[in-house]
């Protein structure tokens, strides 16, 4: 018997080969293929998986290390798949009868793949999942029945197992487990790579119809790739059945067979290889799949906007977080865990930001949090959502993320990562929202009050809720373009010199030669002509590590009178960019509004690499130039101070500014990219001609 044994295995190695190097071959797989004819019948193959999963696994287990405890998880886990296993009596007998052909046929003298392709006509009515599933199922029968006698046959007191073991001519497994190794190692490796080809065969038939079609990439690739993978994993199977019924009367036989384990394991490669092809292929159908999701779920926001609402907890809970397994939110004040009812018809800002948020954003935003809730009527609520790169989060993202979380007063996302990437769609698409932070304002409804409320608050605070455009225009009717207007909420010492009816000046620029010249020159003007000046320097935008230095510098050399901290220079250049582009969002231009105009100027001033000055007396009287032509008017005093008298400081200064513009100039516009959008036409703020556009992208990282 073991002389006949050895010669057919020596046969079938040689057909192995021969069909292994053929076995991709165009009219091998017709002949695959041919045999497909499913009937329409279902299989719930759920269950029966995860029974087969938990035999094999054990099965596997106990071969390594010659024993397995199962925990108490995986009771439980078997258990429930016996539970549910209720389809037993339908396909009790198909899996009999692929086990007897398992048994019977693959004995090692038969045809691998012909053997393969008597399982495949005998299935030919099931769907390639269940194909595969089936036969894995059959083949744990065989398995499983090999490794119990095999197991009890070693027990004293089991004469019955002992005796079925010796009538099949069992090895025992315990005694040669060396020399069995090599082959107990290649069933494994290949019913291992074999179950995880099936388990992925099975997850393309779990995907969700709606989302991806059979028809289409990626699930047309992977659905002509499955035939072929199906059959490679029969064809696995029946070769470890062949290695298995090959054990069957080798109680006194050698047990060297290197050459069965290396054709084992040559086929195990090549399932691994099949698996790691349909695995990528079933990450291209995940990702197609989420992105047709993520689409649906961004139009069911648009929807959801364009509807009604009788409170705000289907957009909030759209927008944050839908579920309710744990709370979205982290309460600012008390840092505890909220859930999203805190916000129910309430009025809700949403801070929307990167992590590039600024600390001198936070701590203005901060004041004005708190000064409404100092006045006891918190008329709204604010929530910060972060918008984040989930592909590059990482512990570094989440300490500064946790960081600026930490500086927040009002309530903000929990975790970045939750919120859909549907959601930042939409805040990128329809909001707009690109690098710069935005506020949108929603209403208790849940109704949009503005896309971006941050320039109201930054131009006027809390006095400009609730934040809608009809307020917003409500507001502008009420200004007129003065010094009030550029410093309100920044410096209270620069309001009451207004009211005291001073002489002021503003200046900035980081030339400190023409800062000292220019200010020298201007407190001797005032010390000459008898009036009081104050001056305060207002620095440079974009600039916050330059700043630091200018305010250190005229802390030393007490130029003048300065801001002392960045906020405020800060504060002072975002409001003046706020007003700008609250004014292009209501359609305003230079030529049809005077504050508009004059915000362009003074930005323009910023954008050149001098300095510039502002002179003002009371509310609205005002005189402005760039800083060589502000120092010549300064130094040439003598020559308009006669017209002080008839037209008063401020208008006789503006009068011989006039005097002193030249053709020759050159002006550059530098705007941030925001919301708000570019304004189309931009008029020199020396000569008023249309401004040439070009785009400047900066980056001033210091």
């Amino acid at each position: 018997m073991a002389t006949s044994h050895g010669a057919s295995n020596k046969i079938q190695q040689r057909k192995e080969r021969r069909l292994f190097a053929a076995a991709d071959d165009s009219a091998m797989m017709k002949q695959v293929q041919a045999t497909h004819q499913p009937d329409g019948r279902e299989v719930d193959v759920k269950p029966i998986i995860q029974i087969v999963d938990e035999v094999l696994i054990q099965l596997i287990a106990r071969s390594i290390e010659g024993h397995h405890e199962k925990s108490e998880n995986e009771k439980l886990e078997a258990a429930a798949a016996l539970a549910e296993f209720d389809m037993l009596d339908s396909l009790a007998f198909v899996i009999h009868k692929i086990s007897c052909e398992l048994s019977c046929k693959c004995s090692g003298s038969g045809d691998a793949h012909g053997s393969t392709m008597v399982l495949l006509n005998y299935l030919s009515s099931y769907a390639w999942h269940a194909k595969v599933v089936l036969t894995l199922a059959s083949f744990s029968v065989v398995f499983g029945e090999f490794w119990l006698v095999s197991e009890m046959s070693t027990t004293e007191n089991n004469t019955l197992a002992k005796s079925v073991a010796l009538l099949k001519q069992l090895p025992d497994i315990v005694e040669n487990s060396s020399s069995l190794r090599p082959q107990f190692d290649a069933v494994n490796k290949l019913v291992k790579a074999s179950l995880d080809v099936t388990m992925c065969i099975v997850k393309f038939k779990e995907l969700p119809s709606q989302y991806i079609s059979e028809d289409t990439p990626p699930m047309s690739l992977a659905s002509a790739y499955i035939p072929i993978a199906a059959y490679w994993v029969i064809r696995s199977i029946v070769a470890c059945s062949s290695q298995i019924a090959g054990f069957i009367g080798m109680r006194n036989e050698s047990m060297s067979s290197a050459t069965e384990a290396w054709e084992l394991s040559s086929l195990a490669h090549k399932v691994t290889s099949i698996y790691e092809h349909l695995n990528n292929q079933l990450a291209q159908c995940h990702q197609s799949i989420e992105e047709r999701m993520q689409i649906e779920a961004f139009h069911n926001l648009i929807r959801l906007f364009e509807t009604v609402h009788i409170d705000n907890m289907k957009i909030l809970r759209a927008l944050i977080y839908a579920k309710d397994d744990f709370p979205p939110l982290i309460d600012g004040t008390t840092k505890a865990r909220t859930s999203l009812e805190i916000l129910r018809r309430k009025h809700v800002l949403l801070l929307i930001s990167d992590l590039d948020l600024s600390q001198e954003e936070i701590m203005v935003l901060d004041n004005l949090y708190k000064d409404a809730r100092a006045r006891g009527e918190p008329h709204y609520e604010m929530v910060w959502i972060p918008v984040v790169d989930k592909s590059s989060w990482n512990e570094a993202a989440n300490q500064k993320f946790e960081y600026l979380q930490s500086m927040m007063a009002w309530y903000s996302v929990r975790d970045p990562l939750i919120i859909e990437p549907s959601v930042i769609k939409y805040i990128k698409e329809v909001w707009n929202f690109t690098k710069r932070a935005i506020v949108v304002a929603l209403d208790p409804q849940g109704k949009l009050s503005s896309p971006n409320a941050l320039h109201m608050i930054w131009i006027w605070g809390n006095l400009a809720f609730p934040f809608t455009r009809e307020k917003e225009e409500s507001m502008w009717k009420q200004e007129i373009w003065s010094l009030e207007l550029l410093v309100d909420g920044i410096d209270p010492s620069v309001l009451e010199w207004i009211s005291e009816g001073k002489f002021i000046c503003l200046y900035g620029g980081e030339d400190l030669e023409w800062i000292s010249k220019f200010t020298t020159t201007a407190l001797s003007v005032a010390k000459a002509g008898g009036f009081e000046l104050e001056m305060v320097y207002v620095g440079k935008s974009n600039a916050k590590e330059r700043m630091q230095k200018m305010i250190h510098t005229f802390a030393t050399r007490k130029f003048s009178y300065y801001w002392p901290n960045v906020t405020s220079i800060w504060f002072f250049w975002a409001r003046l960019e706020s007003m700008l582009y609250s004014k292009l969002q209501h359609g305003r231009t230079v030529e049809n509004d005077q504050i508009m105009s004059e915000v362009m100027t003074v930005l323009s001033f910023d954008g050149s690499d001098q300095g510039w000055a502002i002179f003002c007396r009371g509310a609205s009287e005002m005189a402005r130039a760039k800083g060589d032509t502000a120092l010549t008017s300064l130094i040439e005093f003598d020559k308009w101070k006669e017209n002080i008298d008839k037209h008063g400081l401020v208008q006789a200064l503006k009068d011989y500014l006039d005097q002193l513009h030249t053709p020759h100039h050159c002006n550059r516009l530098i705007l941030p990219g925001s919301t708000g959008g570019i304004p189309q036409k931009v008029v020199c703020a020396e000569c008023g001609r249309q401004m040439e556009k070009y785009f400047m992208y900066r980056c001033c990282v210091e």
